[in-house]
């Protein structure tokens, strides 16, 4: 997933994306476990995107600080 479709989510819809990423890793090292993993790779991926969506999530708060 990109910065710029990222930055094109709503607040709300920011949020459900976090929820819905959490859910995929929570899965994939759920198949990891089991040895049904075949791109160990992905979770990490997975990772990476959870992050950029938190860091825009923060940015935003930040700059709603800022203008109050």
């Amino acid at each position: 997933m990109k910065n710029k479709d990222i930055r094109n989510l709503s607040g709300d819809e920011l949020n459900k994306k976090v929820s819905e990423l959490k859910n995929e890793l929570f899965n994939l090292r759920f198949q990891l476990a089991t040895g049904q993993l075949d791109n160990p790779s992905t979770i990490k991926s997975v990772k990476k995107d959870i992050a950029r969506v938190k860091t825009i999530q923060r940015e935003r708060e930040l700059n709603m600080e800022k203008e109050a």
